[in-house]
């Protein structure tokens, strides 16, 4: 059944154009597959990373679901020594989303966002809507606006 979740919501609340996408599965599956199912470039469509560092700090990456994060990258991006993946246990407390509907929009937290730098070569990425099932693809230029977002490299 196709509904809207709270990260449509958030989206309209801030007139933010998007356009969703709903695949019929109860639990996660990869990016990849993801993409399959909507039939979309997997390079357009991106995973949301969670991520902490030593004294607890949380940080927030995107990048196409082909790729895998290169946490040394992103810990210099974001000025720390070394990040670890935020284990799926804590990711409900920490951001409110479960993993396979963790979207960057409506964390419980406004957590620093870095999106991977092949987003520049879209008008629009794809990404989670915040629940299982459920995409949004919006303007890059947008995301970035509205998360006041940017863009490195910070894939291996």
């Amino acid at each position: 059944m196709k509904e809207k979740t709270n990260v449509m919501r958030i989206l309209e609340k801030q007139k933010i154009p998007y356009k969703s996408y709903y695949y019929n599965e109860k639990e996660a599956i990869s990016g990849i597959e993801v993409a399959k199912v909507l039939d979309e470039n997997p390079e357009q469509v991106f995973k949301t990373l969670v991520t902490i560092s030593k004294n607890k700090k949380i940080y927030v990456f995107m990048i196409p679901v082909i790729e895998e994060l290169d946490l040394k990258k992103a810990a210099k991006i974001v000025s720390e020594k070394s990040l670890e993946m935020l284990k799926q246990k804590d990711l409900l407390s920490y951001t409110g989303y479960i993993h396979g509907g963790c979207s960057p929009i409506g964390m419980v937290k406004d957590y620093p966002l870095v999106i991977h730098k092949s987003a520049d070569q879209f008008s629009t990425i794809i990404f989670s809507a915040g629940k299982i099932g459920y995409q949004v693809e919006i303007s890059v230029k947008d995301l970035l606006i509205y998360k006041k977002a940017n863009l490195y490299d910070i894939i291996k």
